[in-house]
């Protein structure tokens, strides 16, 4: 999913990004190749979100068989308390009589002995990756530090000499935390750019005792910064700094002055805030829309910021004035401007409520320059009161946002803005004039449809140049860009790819201010990733002939990763399993050329399922050398719940539907072994988070159907997972455990209530989590495990447990942490399966 999809529709609800980019920053560090910069410089509230692709592990060097009598028989003697558990076959489990309740206190001392014995144990029983005779660790820590990965950037306007600078977050063995460096464009074009440091995170953090983790920076628009107008109006001279104790969501807030290349301090009127969820960006150059733990009542039951205020430079945060608010209930509120004064519309100033995690009310207002500044700034001395704020009269789940006079909509249901009129379709992209939708209404606007969905069509985000508009779809899950240029009349459709292609493509302005150059990332399953620059005014109509989509609207091609892993024999194939409902659910297999069907080659699924996030093409080396050059098979299953197909897809699995995402990922399972791929012995299943939780159910309702399962960072007490940090946010996903829906269906996918204690064998299974994770809570993991070693005692349930002390939902902090748990994730699957092999 494209990153402005989010801004869309997930429609800036501060906290609404957060659970989506997760599961990017996991294909990051465990596997892609690529370092990236979660830099950002829009005025919008960002943050991160939720999903994983697979970044925590275990590794294995004796028979398995061996190894899980040992882990069953030893659980006993760990020093953790002792409880004999009641017999738990009724799903409706009541939470007075759960006795593992005390693993919800995540730092007490008993749950942290608990931890740490667990993990002594296990390693005692799979053996220490970082010494195993695989070499899955060094290999993939090579991948991770590998100097010939492509450092990406993001621009930060120009130097004093006006050469254009880019900024990069550089981690390798010698900084593990990372280098925030710049250089100049012409530069970065050369085989070794000269790379300036401006931020040493890892001195920073030897100089505070904090294990500090970069979580991105919030730059100062320059075009409402006085600073910088006076220099020519494109220098950039500020940023907001976010910075994790351990790789939490939780973030202290520092502002950096990148002229001076140093932390702005308090005393110098810089913003400063303690840990927490904040969400901060700049009105103006000295006045911050903040959303924070301000205290008492100024959190949602989500844990994200219910109130908003308005920070003047130089003034306590417990001064600022709350300038919007919402409920306790809500999932979050923000507040942000959105500057299309370049492309002939105004500034609007936009206050959003997030209901729930897809429905979001948005209060809009078209202001002046002056209005961003601070109530006693000379500069609004004469100027009169913006106009008042409305609320925009969009269903609930539909997605706005602003782009020159244009108001662009995405729906997530069908829409009949006039009753009786034309009817939207869900999954639709839309456009109407915004002065006309603001202050007529929206039974007179004229709504022009740039993407109507089929059934294997799903919009899938867009990019903006200073002229253009960059659509991003999906056909049958795989990519295709179109470009439209921005004009008073409209947008015009000028070219774009002729087919779409098993590929990722993803395209950014490299500085929408300026021009409508582009970035173009690209990547497939076994081709590396590239970098390019593109430019979005070429004449696509007329290069029509060209023989490749991309030589249309490339420029230079700059960067290119070397191939990590050997993939010269394998071939990627798209098929399609038949679910229990008739649907057909595609998935990608990674294999040799001449691949043996004889059910005997050791196969690797991965699903997620959940969010409407979509799987698809991206390199992945820690996969190729951890798997694929062994010889194993790859696959990964589109199930829905997903955003493959758009949020039909999505809807379809979700609350009483969600039986449906796991019933996908079995006919994926059943198609693989039908087809002799793979046996239930030679078939390994992954997934994290929301995969997690897919992880637990297949462990419970499908036991004989794995050889070994990965269950990372996962969801698994759906009784109490509400009121588990940030688990209220996902109460529009999953259902509402206090009411009715634990009844009719919340309790039939809680994998914790659904252990049979009568089954004698269930597969082996490595569940991994961190201790610093706020978002999910590792108590999850921590009681199943608990749960399943009381129950198994003297039953064929081998579980292996090990939670990393820091790393946040990525599961990991830096890249050894990474290799750690990556090699102990695929050598643990790839033993317990090579043992039933006959390879």
């Amino acid at each position: 999913m494209k990153l402005q999809s989010l801004l869309d529709f997930r429609s800036s609800t501060s906290f609404a990004y957060f659970l989506v980019l997760t599961r990017y920053s996991f294909l990051g560090s465990s596997f892609s190749t690529t370092t990236t910069t979660t830099t950002t410089t829009t005025t919008t509230c960002s943050s991160s979100i939720f999903s994983i692709r697979g970044n925590s592990c275990f590794k294995t060097s004796t028979k398995s068989s061996t190894k899980m009598t040992f882990l069953s028989m030893a659980s006993s003697s760990m020093s953790d308390k002792s409880v004999t558990p009641a017999s738990n076959n009724d799903a409706v489990y009541e939470e007075k009589t759960d006795p593992y309740l005390w693993l919800e206190d995540v730092e007490s001392k008993e749950s942290l002995n608990f931890a740490k014995e667990a993990n002594d144990l296990c390693l005692s029983v799979l053996g220490d990756p970082t010494k195993s005779s695989t070499g899955t660790y060094q290999k993939v820590l090579n991948i991770l530090e590998s100097d010939d990965r492509i450092a990406y950037v993001t621009k930060y306007g120009v130097n004093e000499d006006g050469e254009p600078i880019l900024y990069n977050l550089w981690k390798d063995s010698n900084n593990p935390k990372g280098l925030w460096r710049k250089t100049t464009m012409d530069s970065y074009k050369t085989s070794d750019p000269q790379w300036e440091t401006v931020l040493d995170v890892d001195r920073l953090a030897e100089q505070d005792g904090i294990s500090w983790v970069w979580k991105g920076s919030t730059s100062l628009p320059k075009n409402i910064d006085p600073v910088s107008t006076a220099k020519g109006g494109k220098i950039v001279t500020r940023t907001l700094l976010s910075l994790s104790r351990g790789g939490a969501d939780a973030t202290y807030l520092k502002e950096f002055d990148l002229v001076r290349q140093e932390f702005v301090t308090e005393q110098e009127g810089g913003f400063v805030l303690p840990e927490a969820k904040t969400r901060a960006s700049y009105k103006s150059r000295d006045v911050l829309y903040v959303g924070s733990d301000f205290g008492p009542e100024s959190l949602t039951d989500s844990g994200y910021p219910r109130v908003i205020k308005e920070w003047v430079r130089g003034t306590k945060i417990e001064d600022a004035p709350v300038v919007f608010q919402g409920e306790k209930t809500d999932v979050s509120v923000s507040a942000y401007t959105s500057d299309q004064r370049l492309r002939g519309g105004p500034i609007y100033e936009i206050r959003s409520r997030s209901l729930t995690f897809y429905t979001t009310q948005k209060w809009v207002r078209r202001i002046q320059y002056e209005h961003l500044l601070a109530p006693d700034d000379p500069a609004r001395s004469g100027v009169g009161d913006p106009e008042e704020f409305r609320k925009l009269d969009v269903q609930d789940d539909a997605g706005v946002t602003f782009v020159g006079k244009w108001m662009i909509v995405s729906l997530r249901s069908d829409w009949e803005p006039v009753p009786g009129g034309i009817l939207y379709n869900t999954g639709s992209l839309l456009y109407t004039d915004a002065d006309s939708f603001l202050d007529r209404g929206k039974e007179h606007c004229q709504y022009i449809v740039l993407f109507q969905p089929t059934d294997r069509t799903a919009y899938d985000g867009y990019s903006i140049s200073k002229n253009y508009f960059i659509l991003s779809t999906m056909d049958n899950v795989k990519s295709k860009l179109e470009f439209y240029k921005l004009g008073d009349e409209g947008f015009e459709y000028v070219g774009g790819d002729k087919e779409a292609k098993i590929r990722a493509m993803e395209v950014g302005a490299i500085d929408p201010t300026e021009n409508d150059e582009l970035w173009l990332y690209s990547s497939g399953y076994t081709e590396p990733s590239s970098l390019a620059i593109g430019d979005a005014s070429k004449d696509l109509l007329n290069s029509e002939d060209s023989e490749e989509d991309m030589d249309r609207y490339l420029v230079e091609s700059l960067k290119s990763l070397p191939e990590m892993y050997d993939a010269k024999d394998l071939v990627v194939t798209q098929k399609f399993a038949v679910s229990k409902d008739g649907t057909e659910i595609p998935y990608f297999v990674i294999a040799k050329k001449e691949l043996t069907l004889d059910g005997d080659n050791p196969t690797l699924l991965y699903g997620y399922g959940g969010f409407e996030l979509s799987l698809g093409p991206k390199y992945i080396a820690s996969v190729g050398v951890s798997w694929l050059e062994k010889g194993g098979v790859y696959v990964e299953a589109n199930i829905r719940g997903g955003g493959e197909f758009g949020p039909t897809w999505h809807q379809a699995g979700l609350k009483s539907k969600r039986h449906k995402c796991y019933e996908d990922f079995i006919a994926v399972s059943e198609d693989l072994i039908a087809n002799k791929v793979c046996r239930p012995e030679t078939l390994a299943a992954r997934g994290g988070s929301n995969g997690g939780l897919l992880m637990g159910m297949m462990y419970v309702s499908s036991p004989d159907l794995f050889g070994a399962i990965h269950c990372a960072v996962p969801l698994l007490d759906m009784k109490r997972y509400h009121k588990l940090l940030a688990g209220a946010s996902w109460m529009a996903e999953y259902g509402d455990p206090d009411s009715s829906d634990w009844e009719q269906f919340l309790h039939k996918y809680s994998p914790y209530h659904l252990i049979d204690e009568s089954n004698n064998r269930y597969p082996p299974m490595l569940v991994t989590t961190s201790t610093r994770d706020d978002r999910v809570h590792p108590g999850h993991a921590r009681k199943m495990v608990k749960k399943l070693w009381d129950l198994g005692k003297g039953k064929n349930w081998p579980v292996y447990y090990y939670e990393n002390m820091e790393g946040g939902h990525g599961g990991a902090a830096d890249a050894k942490q990474s290799a750690f748990m990556t090699a102990l994730a695929y050598d643990f699957m790839w033993e317990a399966l090579s043992t039933r092999s006959k390879k």
